[in-house]
């Protein structure tokens, strides 16, 4: 057992966490609560948590890649995504398996190297393939049921960090933690 701030992780759990190499993560639902704000000329707003920030800018720093794959287009996330140095940004993935296949070849990785975070069935294609699948606390019910991990924190509120202290623990590298809170 591996004690975290989020508590103990089995020996298997932390095997799991210890050899990712890329986190891939969904959007709408993970990094932002899911909700799309609508202003009356047609702009879209999502917000996104600091602390999420910081856990992503961490792992970078200790070599973790970082993607993410989202069914939805968005200036905001790929605004968002740059700011905190995400190299793999595919947006407009109603496919995410298309994008998932070009990180394993692009990256030369195999599957249990690399980790997804989801919330709705469309991440499941991809979940079940990797060799750590994490639903964030709020997930729907079926995602919760395939997910290797279940998050404490919902999604949009540090879901993202929790998935980073977690991969920074089981290498133990959490206290070393380099990042900013953009």
């Amino acid at each position: 057992m591996l004690n975290t701030p989020y508590g103990a992780l089995t020996q298997a759990q932390q095997q799991q966490f210890c050899q990712i190499k890329l986190l891939i993560c969904d959007v709408d639902g993970v990094f932002s609560d899911g909700r799309i704000y609508m202003g009356n000329q047609g702009e879209e707003l999502k917000a996104f948590h600091t602390r999420d920030g910081f856990g992503i800018k961490a792992i970078l720093n200790a070599d973790i890649a970082v993607a993410v794959i989202t069914g939805r287009q968005s200036a905001i996330v790929n605004n968002r995504m740059t700011a905190l140095g995400v190299p793999h940004i595919f947006q407009g993935q109603d496919d995410k398996l298309i994008a998932y296949q070009q990180l394993l070849k692009e990256l030369q990785l195999t599957p249990n190297e690399i980790a997804y975070i989801g919330d709705d069935v469309i991440d499941l294609p991809v979940m079940t393939q990797v060799g750590l699948g994490i639903a964030v606390a709020d997930a729907h019910p079926i995602v919760q049921q395939q997910a290797d991990y279940i998050t404490s924190i919902k999604g949009g509120y540090g879901a993202v960090r929790e998935v980073c202290d977690l991969l920074l623990c089981s290498k133990g590298l959490l206290e070393q933690a380099q990042g900013t809170s953009v």
